[in-house]
């Protein structure tokens, strides 16, 4: 455990957030410098395409990393607050998500590609699934109406082991979906040694980065006497 090591969170929140910047600069050079921007309805389909990564990544992780990380982020600040904003945030996340995930399929559909027949797909319909069910559990539990305060406390620990094995999914799903769109662009003829394919790659290790950054400052504690990484969450 994070806590066992004496590290705090707050350090690790510091580099998720400069990590996610970049991130996010990163793929929206990729998508509108080298792919020729974005757009829902256009001609060129591949301007469609380039939403779904652009609200993935930052639509669905970034904005998803924050919900996990806002508890350390504002440890002193309202309990009843911060849930609030765990749970706006975790919705924001979905229905960017469902976007992104609707301009693949939209994508697909006007280019004459089948749907549905790789793993990162497979993984991708799975994960925001698992993301909603996690969602609805958490806003049933602890929001409203909200179970009974022994229920919840035995609840806690499983929300939050669930919630991370979720978000490690999403990881794992954006990294298979940079790996599948870098493949395919590099089989059409893309330079294996260009800027471009240079970049999708660093995308990808800072996303593996990010994540990193992002799970140790969940599991850490605000303070290095706290016991548990989630010990300043009361359940009331």
């Amino acid at each position: 455990m994070a806590a066992g090591l004496g590290v705090k969170a707050a350090p690790f929140t510091y580099v998720a957030h400069a990590l996610a910047v970049v991130a996010a600069v990163m793929v929206l050079v990729w998508c509108i410098s080298f792919r020729g921007g974005l757009a829902f309805e256009a001609d060129n389909k591949n301007l469609i395409f380039n939403v779904h990564p652009v609200l993935m990544l930052i639509g669905f992780i970034i904005l998803g990393s924050e919900a996990i990380m806002i508890y350390k982020i504002f440890p002193k600040l309202n309990h009843d607050t911060t849930k609030l904003i765990h749970l706006i945030l975790h919705a924001i996340a979905i229905v960017l998500g469902a976007v992104g995930i609707y301009c693949a399929f939209k994508f697909h559909n006007e280019s004459g590609i089948a749907n549905l027949y790789s793993l990162h797909s497979w993984l991708g319909i799975g994960t925001i699934s698992l993301y909603g069910i996690q969602w609805i559990f958490g806003f049933v539990a602890f929001f409203y109406p909200g179970a009974a305060p022994h229920v919840r406390r035995g609840a806690l620990p499983w929300h939050v082991l669930f919630g991370l094995f979720v978000y490690v999914l999403t990881l794992a799903t954006a990294e298979l979906g940079l790996l599948e769109k870098l493949t395919f662009l590099q089989s059409a003829g893309l330079d294996k040694y260009g800027a471009e394919a240079f970049l999708v790659n660093f995308t990808g290790l800072v996303v593996a980065l990010f994540g990193a950054a992002v799970v140790v400052a969940a599991v850490a504690p605000a303070h290095v006497e706290e016991p548990e990484g989630y010990a300043p969450i009361p359940v009331n």
